[in-house]
């Protein structure tokens, strides 16, 4: 099988051409005569070993139609029926692919065609995507981050937009994991912002980026936004996803139940707010929980990619308790909500990959504050025994010790920065786990942020970290972070690589399958 980098050289700059949508400051028209669109280009998601999920977004009311195929020329295609497109769904629609060979370069195209007239069809958009692998002698290799358009850095034109996503997909991985904050919709993006060395940084903008998000209106367009970079579009095409979510989604550090005192919002109840962008992501995003069926809605997931790796995505956000000191003896429902703690437990359980990535869109000891006296994430600073938050962690961290479940680690972004950090009881209050490392990394696109203090109760040493010394660092000052993940087929090591936009390998750890407190 040629490597796709080869395979798309051609065919995927004449697609992503294709795609992009007329004028980047504002969304394309729509026009009442002509052929539907896909300016917005295509996505892949939540792929497997058999299936996958493909998304487009149209210009107008249109029948979705995806073609599969071996080989970019669609030599006996298979063609997909897909759903009818329309202001319902902000003309967003995610066809599903079953049934797909693993290990397999797939080619694929969406046509968009004229409901009342099928022969009125527009250009097709191209992507690839690999399916998982039925060997264990398949390496795998995927890239993780997060944090885009955030603190009012957007897509800057002066510096060629968001480079970094060029950067990623130039290095060919399997899957890209998006750790969360996908959008800032509380943050607004100005015209121009001027730097403290008097350089001006300036932004694309467009309506909806112009307040915080409120409507579902406003929600739709945030999450259009990025889609405005020739970049996102061209890494999208070749790159599937595996998205989760976090505050940002929303507003910053929300809870359920949470009324806001915020001058800026009409709208104050958070649980309102948090439904209209939920469905906003669902419509963006093609992700297989998030639409009908029995796990409906649900952003938590595992996504299997063959013997070697399975990805558990969290939700720290939907079932949380209020943000507060954090410190009770006793939390029911915690970060995860009880249910979600036993789906995790349940489904660790049944894993027999060599390795199993915990996808968390928040740290697990890193002290992230809100406000003067309440905690966002799971710590809050006391180095003692496990408190609030913490117990649910002390729980589902006990539960993989004596359950002998090996090949665990974390995976992060949130903080705006890079870091890695190993999980020892030695040096722990809490002692009733086995060591395993936690890796940080982002942001993509935001501000750069000082590091967080860290909290002892797990035991956590900071490897290595890196981050900036002055607080909203714009990406012109601190470079865009990213992590990759490489498992080698033959040994089954893992080799954790934090990267910095430029081609810089910041640090690098191997971990080898099987083993614990490495």
């Amino acid at each position: 099988m040629p490597n796709r980098r080869t395979v798309l050289k051609g065919s995927l700059a004449a697609s992503a051409g294709l795609a992009v949508p007329t004028g980047l400051a504002a969304a394309p028209a729509f026009a009442r005569s002509g052929r539907p669109s896909a300016s917005w280009g295509v996505q892949a998601g939540d792929i497997t070993a058999s299936s996958g999920l493909i998304w487009a977004r149209s210009d107008r009311p249109a029948r979705m139609v995806v073609e599969t195929s071996a080989t970019e020329s669609f030599r006996r295609a298979r063609r997909w029926q897909g759903p009818l497109l329309g202001p319902g769904t902000d003309f967003t629609g995610t066809t599903s692919l079953r049934g797909l060979p693993a290990g397999e370069l797939i080619h694929y195209r969406v046509t968009l065609a004229d409901p009342d007239d099928p022969r009125r069809t527009g250009q097709p958009v191209c992507g690839t995507f690999r399916t998982a692998p039925d060997s264990r002698r398949d390496d795998v290799r995927f890239l993780w981050s997060g944090d885009i358009a955030g603190q009012g850095w957007g897509i800057n034109p002066d510096i060629g937009g968001y480079r970094v996503y060029d950067e990623m997909r130039r290095l060919d991985p399997d899957f890209f994991l998006c750790s969360g904050d996908n959008i800032y919709a509380d943050n607004v993006i100005l015209p121009s912002v001027t730097l403290p060395d008097g350089r001006v940084w300036r932004n694309i903008t467009t309506e909806e980026k112009s307040k915080v998000a409120e409507t579902l209106a406003e929600y739709r367009g945030n999450f259009r936004y990025n889609l405005l970079d020739e970049n996102v579009r061209a890494f999208n095409a070749q790159v599937p996803s595996i998205v989760q979510w976090d505050d940002h989604e929303v507003r910053n550090n929300w809870y359920p139940g949470q009324i806001l005192d915020d001058a800026r919002y009409t709208e104050k109840n958070l649980d309102v707010l948090a439904a209209r962008s939920r469905r906003a992501f669902s419509e963006y995003f093609p992700i297989s929980t998030l639409g009908t069926g029995e796990r409906a809605g649900r952003v938590q997931r595992v996504l299997r990619h063959g013997p070697l790796l399975d990805v558990f995505v969290l939700d720290m956000r939907t079932y949380r308790d209020a943000n507060s000191p954090d410190r009770q003896p006793d939390d029911r429902v915690g970060i995860l909500g009880a249910e979600q703690l036993q789906w995790l437990k349940r489904e660790l359980g049944r894993s027999r990959a060599v390795w199993k990535v915990i996808a968390a869109d928040m740290p697990l000891s890193l002290v992230v504050v809100d406000g003067a006296t309440d905690f966002e994430a799971v710590s809050q600073g006391d180095p003692g025994a496990p408190l609030g938050r913490e117990l649910q962690i002390a729980e589902l961290l006990r539960f993989i010790k004596h359950q002998r479940i090996t090949g665990t680690l974390w995976l992060t972004a949130d903080v705006h920065y890079t870091a890695a950090e190993h999980y020892d009881p030695s040096r722990a209050a809490f002692k009733d786990f086995a060591p395993f490392w936690e890796f940080v990394s982002g942001p993509l696109a935001a501000g750069g942020f000082p590091p967080d203090k860290v909290d002892g109760t797990f035991g956590p040493r900071q490897v290595f970290v890196q981050a900036p010394t002055t607080a909203n660092a714009s990406p012109m000052e601190a470079p865009p972070n990213f992590g990759e993940i490489e498992i080698d087929g033959g040994s089954g090591e893992l080799t954790v690589r934090l990267r910095a936009q430029g081609g810089s390998v910041l640090f690098t750890q191997v971990l080898r399958p099987g083993l614990v407190g490495q």
